[in-house]
């Protein structure tokens, strides 16, 4: 995932694998850092909801939990 660099460390605490990108996707949860990012964030949503569901993304998401 990607976050404002200030939550960074929390995030890792936490269990999450951090990157400093404008947008990630992991398994249909899109993260993006900041506003600027905002674009991005947008077009991605819009690409994943064309895609629509996604079989084995799905599962393995559902494994995750």
């Amino acid at each position: 995932m990607t976050s404002y660099s200030s939550i960074k460390t929390d995030l890792i605490n936490a269990g999450a694998k951090w990157v400093d990108e404008p947008v990630v996707n992991d398994y249909g949860l899109i993260t993006s850092r900041k506003p600027d990012d905002i674009p991005q964030f947008n077009a991605k949503i819009i690409e994943e909801f064309a895609e629509g569901r996604h079989e084995k993304q799905a599962k393995a998401a559902a494994k995750a939990r």
